[in-house]
């Protein structure tokens, strides 16, 4: 064969190989599973995953673009790449599943995440999962928790415990002791280590907001919005997803105020760049904002796979978005986990 024979065909080759991987490659806007490869992976070494099989929460790193999955009973797998490839980085600390979009709480500011599971070991990294430290659970474990961010040692939380008379614990120490604040709890929050927020009834018909300043020994009702899962606290201010829509506090939870106009949310607020770039989930997809709530754009649709399973409360299903990456994931409890590059 001939230089120019040769040329011919090594362009040729480069151009039927780039061909194949536009083809293999998802179309902007698609939801494409990303677990395959680890649950076939565990398959092969005779592993198991836990009741009800498959994944069962998902959550991002939003200083890196990190995505984290969980895998029923088999911890936390880690992804640098958008999920091409993971690897399990909680050192066996973390079992269970999520059974709730709350339950994987990762700082708003990056590298640190708590993981408060149900029917199985729970866990947290302060360094990004070099290191992990157990939680204590309570009964069967938690269907959410608040954590103190702004703590360099994490050390409050703030817990509804699953299934156990709706209670609600509180710990000092990064959850390794807990000190139980009687029945009633649904959505809780904090606001640095003393302020203390929830809902407050009977299950399912929580109403109202809270607030406590002297560790959930009283109460006094700050609004009558019903907030959803868990506050997220980003630089002193906390928003809150609420049958209203989403609210945020600038004084601690003593008023609160609407951001935009309300869009039947249950997932979010995931952070972008800053304070007003943000992202929640209602049943038409993922729904950006870059101006604090005045305008909204939909990134990427509902997941067709879990069409039908919206649930105002935020439970079985997770949501996770890198701003970084331009991808959106989901996780059901007992499916695989997925993104949407857009």
């Amino acid at each position: 064969m001939s230089t120019r024979q040769l040329s011919v065909a090594t362009v040729l080759g480069v151009c039927i190989a780039a061909s194949a991987a536009l083809a293999a490659a998802p179309a902007k806007g698609q939801w494409v599973s990303i677990s395959d490869g680890v649950l076939a992976k565990l398959t092969e070494q005779g592993v198991k995953p836990a009741w009800p099989g498959a994944t069962t929460g998902v959550v991002v790193d939003r200083a890196t673009g990190d995505v984290s999955m969980i895998v029923c009973g088999q911890g936390v797998w880690r992804s640098s790449d958008k999920g091409a490839t993971f690897a399990r980085v909680d050192s066996g600390t973390v079992g269970g599943r999520c059974e709730t979009g709350y339950t994987l709480q990762a700082d708003p500011n990056g590298k640190r995440l708590a993981c408060f599971m149900l029917d199985g070991k729970s866990g947290r990294t302060l360094d990004g999962g070099k290191t992990w430290t157990p939680v204590k659970n309570v009964a069967r474990g938690y269907d959410w928790a608040a954590v103190d961010w702004s703590q360099e040692s994490a050390a409050t939380v703030f817990a509804r415990v699953h299934e156990h008379h709706d209670l609600g614990v509180l710990s000092r120490d990064g959850g390794k002791t807990w000190k139980e604040l009687g029945n009633g709890f649904g959505p809780v929050g904090l606001f640095g280590g003393k302020v203390l927020v929830a809902s407050k009834g009977k299950w399912p018909k929580w109403a109202g907001i809270f607030r406590s300043t002297d560790g959930g020994q009283s109460w006094q009702p700050v609004s009558d919005a019903t907030p959803i899962g868990v506050l997220t606290v980003l630089k002193g201010t906390g928003y809150w997803l609420t049958d209203r829509g989403l609210l945020k506090s600038t004084d601690e939870g003593k008023t609160w105020q609407a951001v935009g106009e309300p869009l039947g949310a249950a997932w979010g607020p995931y952070f972008g760049k800053d304070e007003k770039h943000f992202v929640v989930v209602n049943k038409q997809g993922f729904q950006e904002t870059a101006d604090g709530g005045q305008t909204w754009q939909r990134i990427a649709p509902y997941p067709p796979s879990v069409k039908g399973e919206f649930n105002m409360r935020g439970w079985f299903l997770n949501f996770a978005w890198d701003p970084i990456g331009r991808v959106c994931y989901v996780a059901r409890m007992g499916q695989p986990t997925c993104k949407c590059e857009y």
